[in-house]
């Protein structure tokens, strides 16, 4: 059997194959080996691909597929909060983009048709680069991360006026209102349709096939929905890929979404990586050796501009700078959707041939910089935030800033900062309060500060800018909780948090264990990682459907967080550990433990207790009624309702437990 395409997509794959080792070898994203790979293969290269539209085909398949699977990781309600960012920042950023290009083309010759027209081309950026990068660096949940993916919404949504707008810029059509009747028939149409589906279809298919039990019904019916939404929105006058996006926005409502997204993934991927391919295989290389100079001069005008327009309209959302900054750098690139608009524009006569290649070109180069540029979006955002003060880190004008317990800014002292108000900052906030603890928290989502505002000390800021951290004391603060998911500005806020105060107690949240021992380096006391939490909390479950006694299970999570953590916090301890920096006493810690109703040790002397000598354990406070006794001595007794603060190491501490809790039975004598 003869499948012409087969031999074409097989040699792609060796080819891409050979280039993304090297690239892993240079320590190259994966994305820019792709796009060589596209080049290296196109006709004007080694021309392995005979059937390069069939290749472009099977690509435009990997931005539907991304697009479904980024829908599937949201949420109605997600998207509703982005609502601002999407038309408010959206609009702005192609509007922003528009204005500044459109002068530029009249410099550079052009007519004025001509330069709105290469506006709207340069104002679109590339979903799939810029989505692909931020979920490989975990960062889809970051500030950033959810700013460029508005911003990208509003871009695929524009695609449809802009390819209106082409034949008007022509001269070949004049407007009408009749056109603009069917671009609102056609947006209320797909709403409605969406609606429909959302609540009276989708619901009752998925749970039949599920019923079935079935993996390949799941997958071909997955694929199915993905696909008649998709086609259905592109037969409306929309894009195939906003209308893989919504499917999968659809599907995320369902309880079965996590299988969808296990399924659709591997098929992702491939044809993703087929998309990054076909975009190198548009490079005509002898062209490009032939006007290096104009190519390179526009790429860096596009990556500049688009930047500058970018940071304009994201400035406007009153995101803090350094946010706005590494959004607009992450989407400084040229767009898939630019190549179909510039197509059109060849044929109506908006665009020569020469200008066509000459965009191509620095299209393709501003793609393959996207990554560089985002990686090096911290450090660039860190110095011009830092230079500009903070600017737009702080509260708006005439907010209050009162701590929980009513304190004001300046009459905060001990008080504890929560830096990000996602689940683990609501959490901890919520016990805070409850145990009477001031504090404040520092969150960059102005829609969330604005929506917690009335109910919680909450203040929009950037915490890795140090005047803002010196804003909210803390240089008076007794701790820090870093619970935002951003890597860099994880690491940046420790690093400015410590060197304002060395003896800040900062808590901190990663991802990855392999992130503990930095963020320790860098001045947390401690550091709780995601995925090491999650696998102490999955075995735990696992022994106690063995009943596996709990005294052995909580032998096993010592002796892992041991491993791990030095001197962590026990699952079952009521108190904070503070470790110290002597290298000969790394394994001790002071801890508290209340005394509860009933323990072992209430109404007895520490005389009596003798938990120096039975326990390895030394009592060095007790907190009673507001007043702290410290440096007990053996006639002062524990009752019931106090605090012991003990000094002890992990193991000594583990074992003393039980004597100040009801069950634990009786003390030695």
């Amino acid at each position: 059997m003869d499948i012409p395409l087969l031999p074409d997509i097989a040699r792609m794959f060796c080819l891409s194959l050979l280039v993304l080792l090297v690239c892993c070898k240079i320590r190259l994203p994966s994305i820019v080996g792709l796009l060589i790979s596209g080049v290296l293969c196109g006709p004007t290269a080694f021309g392995l691909v005979e059937n390069v539209k069939a290749v472009e085909l099977l690509a435009e398949v990997g931005v539907v597929m991304l697009m479904f699977t980024i829908g599937l990781e949201m949420s109605g309600e997600e998207l509703s909060r982005l609502k601002k960012p999407v038309f408010l920042g959206g609009t702005a950023q192609v509007g922003a983009t528009i204005l500044i290009f459109t002068p530029l083309s009249l410099f550079s010759g052009h007519s004025m048709t001509e330069g709105v027209f290469f506006g709207c081309i340069a104002a679109l950026s590339s979903t799939a680069i810029v989505l692909t990068l931020y979920q490989q660096k975990v960062q889809s949940e970051s500030p950033q991360g959810r700013l460029a993916l508005a911003v990208l919404i509003f871009q695929d949504l524009a695609i449809v006026p802009m390819m209106l707008l082409v034949p008007l810029l022509s001269g070949q059509q004049n407007a009408g209102a009749a056109e603009l009747l069917l671009s609102g028939a056609r947006t209320v149409a797909i709403l409605g349709g969406g609606w429909i589906l959302a609540k009276h279809v989708l619901p009752r298919l998925m749970l039949m096939i599920v019923r079935s039990r079935s993996r390949e019904l799941l997958l071909i019916g997955t694929l199915g929905i993905c696909l008649t939404i998709a086609i259905g929105t592109a037969w409306l006058g929309l894009s195939l890929s906003l209308g893989a996006f919504m499917a999968g926005l659809l599907l995320a409502e369902s309880e079965y979404s996590l299988s969808v997204v296990e399924g659709v993934l591997p098929f992702k991927m491939i044809f993703t990586s087929l998309f990054f391919i076909s975009i190198g295989m548009l490079l005509d290389v002898d062209f490009a050796f032939t006007h290096v100079g104009p190519i390179l001069l526009l790429a860096v005008a596009l990556l500049l501009f688009k930047t500058l327009a970018a940071l304009a309209a994201m400035l406007l959302l009153r995101y803090p700078l350094r946010v706005c900054i590494m959004a607009a750098m992450s989407i400084s690139q040229i767009g898939e959707f630019s190549f179909v608009l510039a197509r059109s524009g060849v044929e109506v006569g908006l665009l020569d041939n020469l200008g066509y290649q000459v965009f191509l070109a620095s299209s393709i180069l501003t793609m393959v910089a996207t990554p560089f540029m985002m990686g090096a979006a911290p450090v660039v955002a860190g110095k011009i935030a830092s230079l500009f003060g903070g600017r737009g880190a702080h509260d708006a004008a005439g907010e209050k800033e009162y701590g929980a317990a009513g304190e004001t800014r300046d009459e905060l002292r001990d008080h504890l900062m929560i830096i990000g108000f996602g689940i683990g900052g609501k959490h901890l906030a919520r016990t805070a309060r409850k145990a009477g603890i001031p504090y404040v928290v520092l969150e960059m989502n102005p829609d969330t500060v604005s929506r917690y505002r009335d109910t919680e000390p909450i203040h929009h800021g950037d915490a890795s800018d140090p005047m803002t951290l010196e804003h909210y004391g803390v240089k008076r603060a007794r701790v820090l909780a870093v619970v935002i998911s951003d890597s860099a500005a994880v690491r940046g806020v420790i690093h400015r948090a410590h060197k304002l105060n060395p003896n800040l107690n900062i808590v901190a949240r990663t991802r990855f264990v392999s992130g503990d021992a930095e963020l320790r380096q860098l001045g947390a006391q401690a550091v709780i990682s995601e995925d090491f939490e999650t696998s102490i909390e999955i075995f735990v479950q696992v022994l106690g459907y063995y009943l596996v006694p709990q005294q052995t299970i909580t032998g096993f999570v010592q002796e892992i967080r041991g491993e791990h953590y030095r001197m962590e916090r026990d699952l079952n301890l009521p108190g904070r550990n503070f470790s110290l920096e002597d290298a000969r006493l790394s394994d001790h810690a002071v801890s508290a433990l209340l005394v509860e109703p009933g323990a072992a040790v209430a109404g007895r002397s520490l005389l009596e207790l003798n938990l120096r000598r039975l326990h390895n354990v030394t009592v060095v406070g007790i907190l009673r009624k507001g007043q702290t006794l410290p440096s007990p001595c053996g006639e002062d007794r524990l009752e019931e309702g106090d605090t012991a603060y003990l000094f002890a190491d992990a193991e000594s501490l583990g074992k003393v437990i039980p004597l100040f809790t009801p069950e634990g039975g009786g003390a030695e004598k």
